[in-house]
């Protein structure tokens, strides 16, 4: 060992721990007078919404917020919860934004496990939060936000949100965290068995996140960005941090209904945005729409896409690019990198490339489809089923108060995904089903993914899951749900023999069950619901 380099070490000239809230610093300065939000007639330039996130966690402050304090929030997409992105890791506390549609049980649990010191609060769900606080036996202290395009009026009489803004504002140089590994935030999984985890977020990741999405995502200085994804899930996938780095605008519409979504992107020359399958669909059956020109640039992921869907997009204007990750990673950490051989392709083989999960992410270290047995990767022949297994640092730090979970998702050096996935000749990773929702069916292995790709095709299916039915012969077969459009009204029978003409015969669902999908607020289909209704369907 030559002990010459090893005597050079870490000074606070050459090592500062690693923080979105750098990117805050920056954008205040270099890009001071362009617009950082838009809402409504609502307009902050980066060096107003930057005072005013200092403000928010000075204010913080003097409330008895601190370090490793846990700060949840209720919100909707709207500029207070984009300008806590900043203020609660510059108060040197943890952001816990909470999905807004779950029920009062739910998070009445999350706000006891997180150790909650404080809850923002819109004024819209305050009839929410008052419910979930009954459940939890006692109150925990109140912001409320006063948004005047909230249809309620509500108070519990907390403190107003304006009121911490209104604060002399933090000085620049505060705020940075003294460890780049202290959490940053804590996000929970959906609960779709069991209770939801607790995911912890560090400074570290957070910052990567977002350089990692500017290089993968081939971001221009100025983006105009349009808040679909909530940021109640992977904090906007970690957008909310990346806009401060590039100079972005966010524009909010507070209900992301598919006609505001088509009118702020035509009235605000939105060129950027994220959104799950279920809204891609939703606009692209939007009547009256004009393909946009230049394109939009899209990002979706939460489910992987039907290439049915992803076909009708790009005839509408929307250059959609197919991301995958989980809560545990930050968000996305793969990508479907669009590759120049596929142009003269025909448009549905298009459309089917684009929907496999691809890559790594700059930022990610590794993603591998890997025998789960074994450990070892899966041949490259788009055949061969293994588990999504991750690596790098935008992966969580653990589940809060879970060690055992923590341990049994890191097991030799990975963190495992469930997701079953098989990988191409060309190195792209696709996905096959969550493990759980394989369907073995007298010894064969059915992607209930594949089957719902077909089931897209047809034209009276709006959404459609697929998931085991017991079966007394080959122990369990394929079971269709599905979501006719309006106006349409094919039998069972129709629809199993379209997905017969399209699939082999053991994989064409058995049995078809007509109604609305239970989805979470993000856009995936609750199978864990449906299977239980497939029980009682088999027995």
């Amino acid at each position: 060992m030559n002990e010459d380099f090893e005597r050079l070490g870490r000074t606070p000239a050459n090592y500062v721990p690693l923080s979105p809230v750098s990117f805050l610093n920056r954008a205040e300065a270099l890009y001071a007078d362009r617009p950082a939000v838009i809402y409504g007639d609502l307009r902050r330039s980066w060096l107003a919404f930057g005072q005013r996130a200092r403000g928010i966690a000075a204010g913080l402050g003097a409330i008895g917020v601190g370090k490793g304090d846990t700060v949840s929030v209720l919100c909707p997409n709207i500029p207070e919860l984009f300008e806590l992105h900043f203020a609660v890791p510059l108060a040197g506390a943890v952001l816990n934004t909470i999905n807004t549609r779950l029920e009062p049980e739910t998070i009445a649990y999350i706000l006891n496990h997180a150790d909650s010191r404080l809850v923002i609060v819109d004024r819209e769900l305050i009839p929410l939060l008052r419910a979930a606080f009954d459940r939890l036996g006692r109150n925990v202290p109140v912001v409320e936000v006063s948004d005047p395009a909230a249809p309620s009026d509500e108070t519990l009489g907390g403190t107003d949100f304006e009121d911490l803004a209104a604060s002399r504002p933090l000085e620049a140089s505060s705020g940075m965290p003294h460890d780049e590994w202290q959490a940053i935030a804590l996000n929970y999984t959906s609960g779709t068995s069991g209770r939801p985890k607790g995911v912890v977020y560090h400074h570290r990741g957070a910052y990567l996140m977002a350089l990692g999405t500017v290089a993968a995502w081939q971001m221009p200085h100025h983006p105009v960005y349009l808040s679909v994804v909530p940021m109640f899930h992977c904090n906007g996938w970690g957008h909310p941090w990346l806009l401060a780095l590039v100079g972005g605008t966010k524009v909010f519409i507070r209900q992301p209904a598919p006609p505001k979504i088509l009118s702020a992107i035509r009235e605000h020359g939105v060129t950027h945005f994220g959104a799950a399958p279920i809204i891609l669909q939703m606009l692209a059956e939007t009547e009256g729409a004009v393909p946009f020109d230049p394109p939009i640039r899209v990002l979706t992921a939460g489910a992987p896409p039907p290439p049915s869907v992803l076909e009708k997009t790009r005839r509408m204007g929307l250059d959609v690019m197919q991301v995958y990750g989980l809560t545990e990673t930050y968000g996305h950490i793969s990508q479907c990198l669009w590759q120049e051989d596929w142009n003269d392709l025909p448009q549905d083989e298009q459309a089917r490339r684009q929907a496999q999960q691809g890559i790594a992410f700059p930022m990610v270290e590794e993603v591998a489809v890997l025998d789960s047995g074994t450990g070892q990767p899966v041949p490259r022949d788009g055949r061969t089923q293994g588990e999504i297994a991750v690596r790098g640092n935008t992966v969580m730090t653990g589940y809060y108060k879970d060690a055992a979970a923590t341990e049994a998702a890191f097991r030799d050096g990975w963190f495992w995904s469930g997701d079953a996935a098989v990988v191409q000749p060309d190195g792209y990773i696709q996905i096959t089903d969550r493990l759980k929702d394989v369907i073995i069916s007298g010894g064969e292995n059915i992607s209930s993914v594949e089957v719902e790709a077909v089931l897209y095709r047809h034209p009276a299916v709006q959404a459609a899951a697929v998931v085991a039915m017991p079966d007394p012969k080959w122990g369990e077969v394929p079971c269709a749900f599905v979501e006719l459009r309006a106006g349409t009204a094919p039998d069972p029978a129709e629809i199993i023999a379209f997905s017969r003409d399209h699939l082999a015969g053991f994989k064409a669902p058995k049995r078809v069950v007509f109604g609305e999908l239970p989805k979470t607020s993000t856009g995936k289909i609750q199978k864990f619901l449906l299977r239980e209704t497939a029980k009682t369907l088999g027995a």
